[in-house]
């Protein structure tokens, strides 16, 4: 999965500079989708969800925090797990049952 978020964030698979930071990322991201979808193991069918969740948190680096963002005339605003993302996440929750004694 390491290589894989490399190539999306345009590193080069033997560049591993960032190996530590992005390894931290990808686990807290696979904790939050796990979290997110009451699982205790992750299916394949949502490692691209995790790789994207880890991509936001490495865009996000030094804005933790900001809704939005302006300087020199360009506008950024951030948004906390874009809608296709909570639709993917949606789609492989597992439903949480309750027993009452």
């Amino acid at each position: 999965m390491l290589d894989k978020f490399k190539l999306q964030l345009g590193i080069k698979l033997d560049d591993d500079s960032e190996d530590d930071l992005l390894g931290l990322l990808l686990e807290d991201a696979i904790e939050d989708v796990l979290t997110w979808t009451n699982r205790t193991e992750l299916p394949v069918s949502l490692e691209s969800v995790v790789r994207q969740v880890a991509v936001i948190r490495y865009n996000k680096q030094g804005a933790e925090g900001q809704s939005s963002h302006s300087e020199g005339g360009i506008s950024r605003s951030f948004e906390d797990l874009p809608k296709g993302l909570q639709d993917s996440l949606l789609q492989k929750r597992l439903v949480k049952l309750v027993t009452y004694q």
